[in-house]
């Protein structure tokens, strides 16, 4: 840790030219003895800084010296900090993007912080819940799949009590906005939802990769079959023209659309995992999606219909009172 100290401390001094003891105490972190002790450090490894004594004194660096530890261009510097920039929330990519700045030329500097502040991330979805519990999940995996430690992982499945399984974790991967862990269990390959991770502990023992292993290709055939299970069942039916783009928004690329009907409708296809969640999804758009076939998915939307009328009879929406 201290050779990162050192570093930390020498780009410091390109950066501001002159420090103080108590400065570098400061921006490291660390007590104004250790401050000094780095400091008289690089002076005996050959590093030209030199201390001044009385008011307006401190260290510098030798006819100001520089060091560029980075060799990247003014583009990689732009691609790098718009990336990293909006994720600079936590303190471990702080302290790395600080570092880096300090090792910039002058001119690169502007552009970096420019960067920096050309994004945001906001951590929360619409429903203003907080996206980014997982985060201490996320850096304990990263730890694992990078050492390739096995770990004890607690995860709670859907609509089931967390418990605990020993996996091989051998990869994150990131998909419209979720993060899941890609692990080998007893029974092969898996991927694990990191918003449903309950607790990582590393066994210390080393993971066992499947020979030849890729990340990418994993996960194409993982992400593969659960795709293809959103297309169990397909329904045909028409939409009215005020639903059409609700229904396309809330289904995607699960929406065929087809001709224009002759009342003015559009005939639609639609896929779903099983007639009832197909039927569950569409029943929310009412009488805005009449579905044609095939006759499971109209069973189902019947039922939801007898449920619902059941439980609200009687009570007509304000929309139609007075019609």
């Amino acid at each position: 840790m201290r050779a990162d100290r050192l570093v930390a401390t020498l780009l410091f001094l390109q950066e501001r030219g002159r420090v103080t003891v108590p400065e570098v105490a400061a921006e490291l972190e660390v007590s104004e003895r250790t401050a000094r002790r780095d400091l008289e450090a690089l002076a005996a490894a050959g590093i030209p800084v030199y201390s001044q004594r009385g008011r307006g004194g401190g260290w510098s660096l030798v006819g100001g010296a520089r060091t560029d530890l980075t060799g990247l261009t003014a583009e990689e510097i732009r691609a790098l900090f718009l990336v990293a920039g909006p994720l600079s929330a936590t303190p471990e990519l702080r302290t790395t993007l600080r570092k880096l700045v300090r090792a910039l030329p002058p001119t690169m500097r502007e552009q970096a912080h420019a960067a920096t502040r050309a994004g945001v991330v906001d951590a929360t979805d619409w429903a203003r819940n907080a996206v980014t519990a997982d985060a201490a999940h996320r850096s304990a995996l990263q730890g694992a799949v990078v050492d390739g430690i096995r770990v004890r992982l607690g995860y709670a499945g859907v609509g089931r009590p967390a418990g605990e399984r020993m996996v091989d974790p051998l990869g994150l991967v990131a998909k419209a906005g979720v993060d899941y862990l890609v692990a080998g269990t007893d029974k092969g390959l898996r991927t694990f939802r990191l918003s449903r991770v309950t607790s990582v502990e590393p066994t210390g023992e080393p993971v066992v990769r499947p020979p030849g292993f890729d990340l990418a290709a994993a996960w194409r055939t993982l992400s593969g079959a659960f795709q293809d299970g959103m297309h169990e069942v397909t329904a045909r039916a028409r939409v009215h023209p005020d639903t059409l783009a609700l229904l396309q928004r809330f289904l995607g690329g699960r929406v065929r659309v087809g001709g224009p009907l002759p009342d003015g409708w559009t005939e639609v296809w639609v896929d779903g995992p099983a007639a009832k969640a197909l039927a569950g999804h569409l029943a929310g758009l009412g009488a805005g999606v009449e579905v044609l076939e095939p006759p499971e998915v109209r069973q189902w939307l019947a039922r939801i219909a007898a449920e619902l009328g059941g439980m609200y009879a009687g009570e007509e929406p304000p929309a139609l009172r007075g019609r």
